[in-house]
């Protein structure tokens, strides 16, 4: 066998010229779990509204979750458009959160309304933990990415508040459903910050 390739050192690989540099790890890091972040709420409200369009009596919630529904797909399109320029991995779980998110979306539906809308609460209590940390973290470090998740965190603030106000805290078994879609959240963030 040759020795030289048995010692060749292993370096960073060379970079094409034009293709974008991954930014620092934990910026990527960042990225990476909000892109992810945002596709599963796209999904969670998805499911939601595949149950609860087709009945008249859901139709304040109905118009309520497509407004949330529109804000996050304007969140992914941002964190996306992030993903592509910057040249950033996304999460390889996205097939995951593509069929967890709309499971979740559609088992908290056909719980009720209120269930539904406890969902959003769980998960925005999360996001507003998980977009509170970056934003200090974040520090002056990188203004375009901290001003996306300011403006962001504030829209899902919003989404719980209008969660509550439809009832959120009224379904059944709350404090346990809410519970254990908070933990479902943090393992998912965990996850889709690494892999």
């Amino acid at each position: 066998m040759n020795q030289k390739s048995k010692t060749r050192p292993r370096g960073p690989r060379p970079t094409l010229p034009g293709a974008p540099k991954e930014p620092p790890p934990d910026i990527a890091s960042m990225i990476r779990v909000d892109h992810a972040g945002e596709f599963g709420a796209l999904r969670i409200y998805e499911g939601q509204l595949a149950v609860l369009r087709g009945n008249p009596r859901n139709s304040e919630s109905v118009t309520a979750i497509r407004h949330m529904a529109a804000q996050e797909q304007e969140h992914f399109d941002a964190f996306d458009r992030m993903v592509k320029e910057r040249g950033v991995r996304p999460t390889a779980l996205e097939p995951v959160w593509r069929v967890a998110g709309f499971a979740l979306g559609a088992a908290t539906a056909l719980l009720g309304e209120k269930a539904a809308m406890a969902c959003t609460v769980a998960v925005e209590d999360v996001i507003d933990e998980h977009y509170s940390a970056q934003i200090e973290q974040l520090g002056n470090t990188d203004p375009e990415l901290k001003e996306a998740v300011v403006k962001f965190h504030a829209d899902e603030c919003a989404h719980r508040d209008e969660a509550i106000a439809h009832g959120a805290r009224e379904a059944p078994a709350y404090p346990l459903l809410s519970a254990a879609i908070r933990f479902s959240c943090r393992i998912a963030i965990g996850l889709s910050e690494r892999i």
